[in-house]
């Protein structure tokens, strides 16, 4: 928060129940997406290796967040991946996509079971048609943290996606990791990239169906 207030206990009230309707940006990732035609390039011992990837990715609404005076609203996501090749996982992450109305923060969280976990940040207004969000190894707020053989072998010192929300109702994303391969200079510069279509709609968040269902009864 750019300006935090004295009372750093207080939440906020009277705020809206209805996550879909208040996540500004992140409004257009909510739901379920799927693709095949995702593509990957990746460092290899004998040089960088293209490889295309099949890409399914569920975003859920949360209820709303107080954190102190701070308000979020936000999507929690699982992204599964997997080749045309193979049927075993090519790359899983689980996390959160949040919101902060108040002042425009964007962020994402990412867990990927490899012993990565990322804190991206950014800013964006409601309707903007273009995110980005970023993180840098050794930034104590939008940072990177890895165990030690990544650390050693492959580190990773910056991380960025940048999403494009287009006019059917997809979004395509392009992701940089700048990976430090052990033995290996300059930096190689990882990237994938991957247009997604949307296969469900979303559902409201947990507090919207207890509240209609407190209405019914």
């Amino acid at each position: 928060m750019p300006n935090i207030p004295d009372d750093i206990f207080t939440e906020p009230e009277d705020f809206s129940p209805d996550t879909l309707a208040n996540l500004g940006p992140l409004r257009r990732l909510a739901g379920t997406w799927a693709s095949d035609r995702g593509v990957d390039i990746s460092p290899k011992a004998a040089g960088p290796e293209r490889r295309e990837y099949r890409e399914h990715i569920r975003m859920d609404p949360i209820d709303p967040q107080p954190n102190g005076p701070q308000l979020l609203y936000g999507l929690r996501y699982h992204i599964h991946i997997n080749t045309p090749e193979e049927a075993i996982t090519f790359h899983d992450q689980v996390g959160y996509w949040l919101w902060e109305p108040a002042t425009g923060l964007i962020m994402q969280t990412i867990a990927i079971p490899r012993g990565q976990v990322v804190l991206a940040g950014g800013t964006a207004a409601p309707d903007d048609r273009r995110i980005s969000v970023e993180a840098r190894r050794g930034d104590t707020r939008f940072g990177i943290c890895s165990t030690g053989f990544l650390e050693e072998a492959f580190r990773t010192d910056y991380y960025r996606i940048d999403i494009t929300f287009n006019d059917d109702d997809s979004w395509t994303y392009v992701t940089r990791t700048d990976l430090a391969v052990r033995g290996a200079t300059p930096p190689f510069d990882h990237r994938d990239t991957n247009t997604l279509r949307r296969v469900a709609p979303p559902a409201q968040n947990p507090l919207i169906d207890l509240l209609k269902d407190s209405k019914a009864g």
